[in-house]
């Protein structure tokens, strides 16, 4: 049960899970080696994850088509606790869990399942992108390198 950021941290701790405290109590917890933060803030009565997977291809619509469905795909048969979701050009992947019932080790299959989306389904991501009209976007800045 989480009814305040020390809950979370006392999570984390638990769990020995490397976070950073932002100065708006979102936690930024550290995964494997070479994926961004997951940002988890609490938000009753659900508890947030999120990271920033990248930019959006804009432009060509078959390469968009391809990519959106197979976010789709994952969405519905890789993905147990997170969803890929697109906010204005930027992909993310998140999860929402509810406060009053999560324990230590539902916080860490949602961690996990979000990592092993980080691990194997990004680089695949990628390579949809490379050589389509998108191939910048996949090298920027947020496309978890």
């Amino acid at each position: 049960m989480i009814k305040s950021n020390e809950d979370l941290e006392s999570c984390f701790r638990r769990l020995d899970r490397t976070y950073e405290v932002l100065e708006d109590g979102t936690f930024l917890v550290r995964g494997g080696a070479h994926q961004p933060p997951i940002a988890v803030r609490l938000a009753p009565p659900v508890v947030v994850l999120q990271t920033n997977i990248g930019t959006a291809p804009r432009g060509d619509a078959a390469v968009e088509a391809a990519l959106f469905r197979r976010l789709l795909e994952l969405n519905a048969t890789s993905l147990l606790h997170a969803a890929y979701g697109l906010a204005g050009d930027r992909i993310s992947l998140g999860a929402a869990l509810e406060a009053d019932t999560l324990d230590p080790n539902e916080l860490e299959a949602a961690l996990s399942d979000m990592a092993m989306a980080l691990n194997d389904h990004v680089p695949a991501l990628r390579g949809m992108l490379t050589g389509g009209a998108a191939a910048g976007s996949a090298s920027k800045p947020g496309m978890t390198d």
